[in-house]
């Protein structure tokens, strides 16, 4: 049977629904039914009930429709949920994106276009002196060979290149010693999906044949990396993190590992991520935060930053839909950039939210970051979303042109904790929980006031600087609400996993984990998504409306910005911002992996920086600025 549209736009009509309730609530309802029903031969799907309509209904938000409504409702419900088993029959790959392409710039953005950028330079070529602090950018990039390559490990990828490039080390001694040390932490921290041992062997033989015939090809020529297991690699297992996928691969390497391959950079292991990109636990267990390895790493780009603070390896590729480069940033003290949503495509990675996925590195420092996205951003001719925007990064680029502004109210004390008290008639078990609830409040509390030191701080830290911070505010409107979109569309890329019951492969299976929220999704209306975009609409003019008069915002690495942002395609460089003391509270019992400030005295906080759109290299340029000011971006994890 074919979907008659047309017949059930107009018995929806003639039944007064101006609002429509998503009709997978519908096909949800009378899967169930089927499933009840004994299988006899060839099953048929039951039809869809008047009771079936109430239930969605008041599910949808909607209604409640009257007996003679529900009763021309039916028949154009029974033949659209029948176009739903066509679709399902196609067996739609991940890799394929929606007949719609996100694009975050304003209709009026021209502004922010990179065709407009003018990067901010300096006449002599030379960052002009900080004010105080050491001046990081000064101290020598390591010119001799160090008595111990190890001595390397935590390196940052500028300084690994000047050495590779002079000929001081090779790349296949850098790879062994990189391999050797995730081999040798891998069991205490998890990081570690595949090893492409042979691969990163074959490719650092090459780049040093290639060098040492005078063939640079750049700044990440010979350097080991480590991608995010949402990458595909030809030839190895691409698992997304996930139970059920670990033997998954396929033909054909993303486009970005494509770009490195070409930038001659080594591909050392494929790291671990929550599974589906949600978290720090994957099939094989959890990754662990250097810092603290009681912890978790934060998620979703677990493994990525996991290594790359344990010095495991020079680089790593991550991504960000919600929170996943910059969380685990924060957590193991990376330096990690989210870039503009359509930089960097995403041909050859696993599809979560085809208009809120982006690619980007975790490194050690800005300057890192600059040169690796100076190798992944730009259009492939396969993901349409990525726009031809340019990138020009300028280490000495003159930051103090720059106009900087900080959101006031994130920096601000927050309003006084009020705690839960006991009700009428209240029964001892409802007394548990509300002491209990109470006391987390208070160690949240606790944490959060203690890392707002770090935050005025850094406040401080770049008045010193010479900037004249400029304080401002996000429009205020319901970003959260927003945030459906993401799950919608997840439910969307994973249909078959719900519909088919692999879910429960999955490792996590808890109400806020992956298979319950796709399932909740499928109840989402299809015109309140549509009602979300629009209200998306609106946040990407008023967000972007900030940036007209600044170019860098600063701002805690978490609250109502990350969403914000995520939402509305906007850059974000996180970097560190120093260690937490002895003081500072105690880790919780049990991370639960919702809050990223847990961890405890010796662990690092950060800091982000946000940008207009495509204004990426500006991003770094300050960035950068700030860590030669403050050298957080040194600090390492004692590992044994």
């Amino acid at each position: 049977m074919t979907l008659d549209r047309r017949g059930f736009l107009t018995a929806c009509s003639r039944a007064g629904v101006t609002s429509a309730l998503l009709p997978g609530i519908l096909y949800t309802l009378a899967a169930q039914a089927q499933e009840a029903t004994p299988a006899i031969g060839h099953k048929d799907p039951p039809k869809i009930t008047p009771e079936m309509i109430d239930q969605a209904a008041a599910l949808a938000g909607v209604g409640p429709f009257a007996a003679d409504q529900k009763k021309l409702m039916l028949d154009g419900l029974n033949d659209q949920r029948s176009g739903y088993d066509a679709i399902r029959a196609l067996k739609i790959p991940n890799s394929v994106a929606p007949a719609f392409v996100f694009h975050p710039l304003p209709a009026d953005g021209k502004q922010n276009s990179a065709t407009a950028e003018k990067h901010a330079s300096s006449t002599d070529g030379n960052v002009d002196p900080l004010l105080t602090g050491e001046d990081v950018s000064r101290l020598p990039r390591l010119p001799e060979r160090p008595a111990k390559i190890e001595d390397l490990a935590f390196s940052t990828l500028a300084s690994l290149t000047d050495l590779i490039q002079g000929r001081k080390i090779s790349s296949v001694e850098l790879t062994q010693m990189y391999l050797a040390r995730l081999k040798r932490y891998d069991s205490k921290l998890h990081f570690v999906i595949t090893l492409t041992e042979d691969r990163a062997l074959a490719q650092a033989k090459k780049a040093d044949e290639e060098i040492a015939a005078g063939k640079y090809r750049g700044p990440l020529h010979g350097i080991p990396w480590g991608a995010k297991d949402l990458l595909a690699v030809k030839g190895y297992p691409t698992t997304w993190g996930a139970g059920g996928f670990e033997h998954q691969s396929f033909d054909e390497d993303a486009t970005v590992v494509q770009r490195l391959d070409a930038a001659g950079a080594v591909l050392v292991a494929k790291f671990s991520l929550g599974a589906l990109a949600m978290g720090d636990k994957w099939f094989g267990g959890r990754t662990r935060n250097p810092w603290n390895p009681a912890l978790g790493s934060s998620g979703s780009s677990a493994g990525s930053a996991s290594a790359v603070a344990a010095g495991c390896v020079a680089f790593a590729i991550g991504s960000e839909t919600l929170g996943s480069i910059s969380s685990p940033s924060t957590r193991c003290g990376c330096t990690g950039l989210r870039p503009t949503f359509g930089f960097v495509p995403r041909t050859g990675a696993m599809a979560l939210s085809w208009t809120m996925d982006k690619l980007g590195p975790i490194t050690r420092s800005a300057e890192d970051c600059a040169l690796v996205l100076e190798a992944i951003y730009g259009p492939d001719g396969k993901d349409a979303s990525v726009h031809p925007a340019t990138f020009s990064w300028n280490p000495s680029a003159d930051w103090k042109q720059l106009r900087i502004g900080y959101l006031k109210s994130e920096f601000d004390p927050p309003e006084p904790l009020k705690l839960s008290e006991a009700g009428p008639n209240e029964t001892s078990e409802e007394k548990s929980k509300r002491e209990s609830a109470n006391v987390d409040a208070k160690a949240w509390r606790a944490r959060r006031d203690y890392d707002r030191r770090y935050q005025l701080a850094a406040l401080d830290k770049l008045r010193s600087m010479g900037v004249n911070l400029i304080p401002v505010e996000l429009p205020k409107l319901p970003y959260g609400a927003m945030s459906a979109l993401l799950t919608a569309e997840a439910a969307a890329a994973f249909d078959d996993l719900t519909m088919s019951g692999r879910d429960a492969l999955l490792t996590e299976q808890g109400a806020e984990d992956w298979p319950n929220a796709f399932r909740t999704a499928r109840f989402y209306p299809a015109v309140e998504y549509i009602q979300a975009n629009r209200a998306r609409t609106l946040a990407i003019h008023q967000v972007s409306a900030l940036f007209e008069n600044l170019d860098i915002i600063v701002t805690p690495s978490t609250d109502t910005q990350l969403i914000a942002t995520n939402l509305t395609g906007h850059p974000a460089l996180i970097v560190p911002n120093g260690l937490r003391g002895p003081d500072a509270p105690k880790p919780p019992t049990i991370d639960d992996g919702d809050h990223d400030d847990i961890g405890g005295p010796g662990t690092p906080v950060s800091l982000t920086f946000l940008a207009g759109h495509y204004q990426d290299a500006k991003l770094a340029a300050f960035a950068h600025a700030y860590q030669q000011a403050t050298g957080f971006h040194n600090l390492h994890p004692m590992l044994d």
